[in-house]
């Protein structure tokens, strides 16, 4: 197939987040990547064979969940029965908020648990079927039993092994792209300089971690901060903890430490969201821990090895009021994000796309819309709310109750 032959499609009547700016030009997009135009116009002398109207919405890099527990019912720790139909309707149901790609999480588990569940998680790329899987995240089960949030203390464990601990407890790693452990414990920081030459991200939390604990952690390949001021010691002027990551200056100069923080209303006190954005906004990503109960009515639904209740917005253990992750989902998060810090739409959006991106060091493809980069976009309104969402330049959702843009807007000739 020549290139002149292929689909090209241009997008109009847009803005377009690039560069950490919003731009009002035309999205070029073919073989499922952004392209430059001038490039088409003067050496390949194409014109598009399909033109969208996009009636003035804003288009931006598609959302990225770094860290989410399920939804719609399902719950990656407690799916063992049906691995890969419980991650098919998750990653479908994510279209509606924007999402295009998702690491599913698994909590605290047991061993045999982790070892069903995380080999049937294979990454793989989106499309109408769903997000992008950007591998599994596990959270636990190496974490401090004093900041155990809602995983089941007799299933967290030490890294009495060293490395042997982690392959003992999750068997194979090559479906894995983050661990949240907690640096306090022994042995971590070999544990997490092997994981590092695997590739695997290391993510600190769980923990009642020191900052210089946190600062060796760091220094021996650590990179991200699982839920900021949840699960950790808070802030305290002689020893900020782990929230004193943000403002350290024993990180090595080439490294940014990014943290996952949850923009719900409920996890993070706005004034903490503010702190956190003002301190070290480049780091920020947002997050939405969210659980099965994401896209369901209220009451009692199960997390993992526990009950939950979910109510006005809220989950809890059952019959507690301990907080077990969140019900937002991420164009929610985005809005009150935004909302609350007062940061500026481009700060607003990169913290749920760039940053993520990244974090995971995948920005050469993804979490933004440079020429070469993959066609992963959402059509926002002026209030941020989903119009519709495209992976590699295909419409893959399309909301009923934002207006306009879809397909219908195609135009060929």
């Amino acid at each position: 197939m020549t290139a002149s032959t292929e689909t090209l499609k241009q997008f109009h009547n847009c803005q377009i987040l690039r560069h950490g700016k919003i731009v009002l030009e035309d999205l070029w997009v073919r073989n499922g990547r952004v392209v430059n135009p001038e490039k088409l116009f003067y050496d390949e002398k194409v014109m598009s064979n399909v033109e969208v109207d996009c009636k003035g919405a804003l288009i931006s890099p598609g959302y990225i969940d770094l860290q989410i527990n399920g939804g719609f019912g399902i719950d990656f720790s407690n799916n063992v029965d049906d691995v890969e139909g419980g991650i098919n309707k998750v990653a479908k149901g994510l279209l509606e908020y924007g999402v295009t790609a998702f690491c599913p999480t698994l909590v605290t588990s047991p061993t045999e648990t982790y070892r069903q569940v995380i080999p049937k998680i294979k990454k793989r790329n989106g499309g109408s079927h769903g997000a992008t899987i950007l591998g599994v995240h596990v959270e636990g089960p190496f974490i401090s039993p004093d900041k155990k949030g809602a995983h089941p203390e007799n299933y967290i464990k030490q890294l009495d092994k060293g490395f042997m601990s982690v392959t003992d407890m999750y068997g194979d790693l090559q479906n894995i792209s983050y661990i949240t452990l907690a640096p306090e414990l022994p042995n971590a920081m070999s544990v997490i300089t092997e994981l590092e030459t695997r590739g695997i991200k290391i993510s600190l939390g769980h923990s009642v971690a020191n900052l210089r604990e946190g600062e060796e952690a760091v220094q021996h390949g650590a990179t991200f901060i699982t839920h900021l001021f949840n699960a950790m010691l808070p802030f305290h002027h002689r020893d900020p903890g782990l929230v004193g990551l943000l403002t350290s200056d024993q990180i090595p100069p080439e490294r940014i430490v990014h943290f996952g923080i949850i923009a719900d209303g409920v996890h993070t006190h706005p004034a903490a969201l503010r702190i956190a954005h003002r301190t070290h906004s480049e780091g920020l990503v947002l997050v939405t821990d969210a659980i099965s109960a994401l896209g369901l009515e209220e009451g009692l639904h199960r997390l993992g090895q526990l009950d939950i209740e979910v109510n006005a917005g809220r989950a809890y253990i059952a019959g507690t009021n301990t907080l077990c992750g969140s019900t937002a989902d991420m164009s929610r998060s985005v809005r009150f994000f935004k909302e609350a810090t007062g940061c500026s739409t481009v700060e607003a959006l990169e913290a749920a796309t760039l940053h993520p991106a990244r974090a995971l060091g995948i920005e050469a493809d993804k979490g933004n819309l440079n020429f070469g980069a993959e066609a992963d976009f959402v059509l926002l309104n002026e209030n941020l709310e989903v119009i519709s969402t495209w992976i590699a330049g295909q419409c893959v959702y399309t909301s009923k109750n934002t207006k306009p843009s879809d397909k219908t807007n195609e135009s060929h000739h």
